[in-house]
């Protein structure tokens, strides 16, 4: 089942309340680049969060350098950003912070 993409004006009022994110040059992803103090914090994290995506059944596109970890989201089966993408882009806001 295809989710309804959001409309430009609910998703700027989102991205308001999304520390870090930020919409993607194309305009159908939000991305943000979190920073650990190390590699260990930041696998932390991507497991933290894997388990969160798979709760959600959305999944991210993301790497890993070192202590870095870039995020991409976007519902491709809407061919663009949805509400999923803001409650895994929320969620992963609040893994990083435990």
């Amino acid at each position: 089942m295809a989710r309804a993409k959001l409309d430009p004006a609910a998703l700027e009022q989102a991205l308001r309340t999304l520390d870090g994110w930020d919409l993607a040059e194309d305009g159908g992803s939000i991305q943000r680049r979190f920073v650990f103090a190390d590699f260990s914090e930041a696998f932390a994290f991507m497991t933290r969060s894997a388990l969160m995506a798979e709760k959600l059944n959305h999944h991210p596109d993301w790497s890993n350098v070192y202590k870095t970890v870039d995020v991409s989201l976007s519902t491709h089966d809407a061919g663009g950003l949805t509400e999923l993408d803001l409650k895994l882009a929320a969620a992963m806001n609040d893994l990083a912070r435990d």
